[in-house]
């Protein structure tokens, strides 16, 4: 239980410090609490996370304005809050963090094959589809299609190398434990729940990336990114670079020795071209050799080398 509340309290200071007051509070407070904690406890290790804590609570019982509606609420439908937890994972779709990407995506000579490992509902399997705004550059949509575009705005630092144009891709698929079905109702629901509660325009966002993805419906199959991502390699078209990437994934992958292994296939195979944005201490051997470490932000490597500090939710990106 020590451990569970050091969890919590890390997120509240490093990740909902400044972004969430609401998620803050509620994680400070899970961090005090012996109830909140020991229903934790009872968890197993991989669905403690505060994350995946707040949002079936919220889909269950409605966003709590206060802890003691935060206690109510666990007290009343710990069951079926639990539920969700054993049977839901934090698949957290922000298409914004393609606005993060796009920067090392377009250095990358094309015509590209993508593929997301970790691709959810495969929102950000579309990142020439949306229109970014980087503060001192714009990138507008395309005019492809007849649907609202989202716009991500990105904070980027003087040093980006900011991009003029969409990379060209050709071919796109994506991989997943559980993909998400964005014809689903309860997959949505789920999608929109997993945005943080004050962000009323990423969620605005998410809602006009949805209505793309299904017309556009990119393809993301269900596997094991231990298992089954060289045989999704295997299937790209052999003109393309393939570029394989992800974000906040690898955190989910307990044991540091298959980060480190999967890490050193994605560095080997010639063919691929590996974007990793993860949390600093996903992979600790890249974030010592990025200069200090910002533990609230994700750091992007490609290939294993460290290029940027990305915001969470793609909302920065301070190059290096």
């Amino acid at each position: 239980m020590e451990a569970i509340a050091e969890r919590y309290q890390r997120f509240a200071r490093s990740e909902a410090a400044g972004r969430s007051v609401l998620y803050e509070t509620m994680a400070q407070h899970v961090a005090g609490s012996p109830d909140a904690l020991t229903f934790l406890s009872r968890l197993p290790g991989d669905r403690q996370q505060p994350n995946l804590l707040f949002a079936a609570l919220r889909l269950i019982a409605g966003t709590p304005a206060s802890v003691s509606e935060f206690d109510h609420a666990i007290e009343e439908h710990a069951e079926a809050i639990a539920e969700v937890m054993l049977t839901r994972t934090t698949q957290t779709n922000e298409p914004g963090r393609c606005a993060a990407l796009l920067p090392s995506l377009a250095r990358i000579e094309g015509p590209l094959a993508l593929i997301e490992v970790g691709a959810s509902a495969g929102l950000c399997l579309l990142p020439d589809f949306y229109g970014y705004d980087w503060g001192r550059q714009r990138l507008a949509p395309p005019t492809r299609s007849a649907l609202a575009v989202p716009v991500f705005q990105c904070n980027a630092s003087e040093n980006t190398p900011l991009p003029l144009q969409h990379p060209e891709i050709i071919w796109r698929a994506g991989l997943d434990l559980n993909p998400l079905d964005v014809s689903n109702d309860e997959d949505v629901a789920w999608l929109e729940t997993l945005v943080w509660p004050e962000h009323h325009e990423r969620l605005a966002r998410l809602r006009k990336a949805i209505e793309i993805v299904r017309t556009e419906r990119p393809r993301v199959v269900a596997g094991d990114l231990r298992q089954d991502l060289h045989a999704l390699i295997a299937e790209a078209p052999g003109d393309a670079t393939v570029v394989v990437f992800h974000t906040a994934v690898l955190s989910y992958v307990v044991d540091q020795s298959d980060r480190d292994a999967f890490a050193a296939g994605m560095i080997d195979d010639a063919r691929v071209i590996w974007l990793c944005n993860e949390g600093p201490r996903t992979f600790p051997r890249f974030a010592e050799a990025a200069g200090p470490v910002h533990e609230e932000m994700f750091l992007l490597a490609v290939d294993g080398q460290p290029v940027a500090w990305t915001g969470p939710h793609g909302q920065e990106i301070r190059w290096i």
